[in-house]
């Protein structure tokens, strides 16, 4: 399939046919299966992590790598891509989860899955090219940063139940309760992170975040032997057993259908289903689905990048809402790619969606047999692994460079960005990062639209002009944003003229704007007296005038193909003139 075929088309189960079709065997199975399991590996941990950083018990988020992970692999359009919980997704789903609980939650993630359907029936999947990296590069880091804050509770240890929504309220508080932090849950957090620092100086192909989290929970084990109490998933999380009874930790159970709205709510008990709760949860629910579309798209290039592929835009926008509409019945929360864990995926030799239905299918075990371990965890452990990854997300080498060699624009929207993330929520930093962009770019567009006086020019305008006219050539498109300027410019100019030759071959665009600022400047010039001869002009701006009935008028305005014809005629003005050419004569040029 040709490039231009991948950017437009949409098919359900695109990745896996595409691989299929090309030949899938015994060999590429093994790579898979090798690849798949290496990565569920990695996603066991981080998908506890992060659903606790949202606001849930932990087991949600390995329900969401097994049936996201699983159903996006199967019907997306990137085929090396993993899903699951995402650090960047944190920011949105904590305060849902402290207002509406799992199942306002989990409903959020449904309507969020509709949305991206939507945007992939409508082809929207090259949305990503019309974000400035100065936006994308403001909001993640601006992620990464209330990340961070999220993890200061249980990196230190404090003595706190939940965190306030409001960004003042948090840093308050944590500023109020971090000279009470505990010991024990430092010196665990920050082995854990140094192990991971350290790790990745040794270039191995075990992921650090493995080791780290195995030195950190034998130094919490060896911590409670000697008596000294340390917050463990077992400590801080419960379930009901079959027998009826509380256990500790993390239930070993498979994912169980059941409607969002019947899961707890953010008393324990499940909301009642309404419009007006829909209606209340589709702000978050769009942010949801745009940084779902935005974080999936960002995967693909990248793995695209590295694997010489081409992924389906619009295809993996439809798996990935697919798998958010689905994953929710089953208590999962939130999913969108995961760059981390697809780059390892790809880098363990992955050859199709197989290896992320493998790793799924890897998580799913964990969850039957492994619970007993993953319940030692200690909450500090995996407060240092959301702040490493954090750090990874931030792209902060990244974000550097642009403050040191970007425009002054560029890094304008990029602090913009990050300020109103930090301090509002993404959907109000990307909102105001591309209005902003869009308007510094406007701005710059319109700089570039100049109009000079060339009638002296002897290598443009051959010969002498009559008196009383002069030759003005227009450069750059002639939109809103810089109409206005010209042609009064170029009416200040005709000030006690009898004529003027409008130069426009450097003129790409005539728009509305455009056209209204010419109708005033025709206006004007015929009460002044001045007479107007458009040369060159290109095709769009010569197809705007004749759509809107712009006519030559004699003694007032004619149009020529090209400045040589229009100077023959102003030269030759008392001899036989040459035919001029109007809007709906002229012989357009093949568009």
């Amino acid at each position: 399939m040709s490039h231009r075929a991948h950017l437009f088309s949409l098919r359900i189960c695109h990745a896996l046919r595409e691989s299929l079709a090309e030949g899938y065997n015994r060999h590429k199975l093994v790579k898979d299966l090798l690849a798949g399991v290496t990565v569920g590996i990695i996603a066991i941990p981080l998908a506890m992590a992060l659903a606790i950083a949202s606001g849930v018990p932990p087991q949600y988020g390995l329900y969401t790598a097994i049936i996201a992970g699983f159903v996006i692999a199967l019907t997306g359009g990137s085929r090396f891509s993993i899903s699951g919980p995402t650090a960047a997704f944190v920011v949105i789903l904590y305060p849902i989860a402290l207002k509406y609980g799992l199942s306002g939650l989990l409903l959020a993630s449904v309507l969020a899955g509709v949305m991206l359907v939507a945007m992939a029936l409508f082809r929207l999947g090259r949305l990503i090219e019309y974000i400035p990296e100065s936006v994308t590069l403001g909001f993640t880091s601006g992620i990464a940063i209330v990340i961070v804050i999220l993890q200061i509770k249980d990196f230190f240890g404090l003595p706190l139940a939940a965190l306030p929504e409001h960004f003042g309220d948090k840093i308050w508080l944590l500023g109020q309760q971090l000279p009470h932090f505990a010991w024990p849950s430092l010196l665990v957090a920050a082995v854990t992170l140094a192990v991971m620092i350290g790790w990745r100086r040794l270039n191995t192909a075990i992921p650090p975040h493995l080791p780290a989290l195995l030195v950190g929970t034998l130094l919490g084990l060896l911590l409670l032997q000697f008596g000294i109490d340390l917050p463990t998933v077992a400590s801080r999380f419960s379930y009901t057993a079959a027998d009826g009874s509380l256990a500790a930790g993390v239930p070993p159970y498979l994912p169980y259908f059941d409607w969002p709205w019947n899961r707890p709510g953010p008393a324990g008990e499940p909301l009642s289903f309404s419009w007006q709760l829909a209606k209340d949860l589709l702000a978050a629910a769009f942010a949801i689905a745009m940084l779902g579309a935005i974080e999936s798209l960002l995967c693909a290039v990248v793995l695209d990048n590295a694997s010489g592929r081409r992924h389906s835009a619009n295809s993996e926008l439809l798996g990935q809402g697919i798998g958010n509409i689905i994953t929710p019945f089953f208590g999962g929360i939130t999913a969108t790619a995961a760059l981390a864990r697809s780059s390892a995926n790809f880098k363990a030799g992955a050859q199709s969606p197989i290896a992320a239905m493998v790793h799924a299918v890897v998580v799913l075990f964990a969850l039957l047999l492994l619970t007993p371990v993953l319940a030692y965890l200690p909450m500090a452990a995996l407060a240092a692994l959301l702040v490493m990854v954090a750090w990874g997300m931030s792209e902060a080498p990244k974000a550097w460079h642009l403050l040191k060699t970007a425009p002054r624009g560029d890094v304008l929207v990029f602090l913009v960005c990050l300020l109103l993330t930090v301090v509002f929520d993404m959907v109000i930093a990307i909102t105001a990062g591309i209005l902003l962009a869009t308007m510094l770019f406007m701005k710059d567009i319109a700089a570039m639209t100049k109009v000079t006086d060339i009638s002296g020019n002897r290598k443009q305008v051959e010969q002498v002009l009559p008196e009383g006219w002069k030759v003005l050539k227009i450069s750059g498109p002639l939109f809103f944003a810089a109409a206005d300027r010209i042609f009064a410019e170029v009416a200040l100019l005709s000030q006690q003229q009898r004529g003027l030759v409008l130069y426009m071959d450097g003129v790409p665009l005539l728009d509305a704007g455009g056209l209204a600022a010419l109708d005033k400047l025709l206006h004007n010039s015929c009460k002044q007296g001045v007479e107007l001869l458009i040369a060159d002009l290109q095709f769009q701006p010569l197809k705007t005038l004749a759509k809107a009935g712009v006519k030559p008028e004699p003694g007032q305005l004619t149009f020529y193909p090209t400045l040589r014809e229009a100077l023959e005629q102003l030269a030759g003005r008392q001899a036989v003139p040459t035919t001029p050419t109007t809007p709906e004569t002229a012989v357009l040029p093949a568009s």
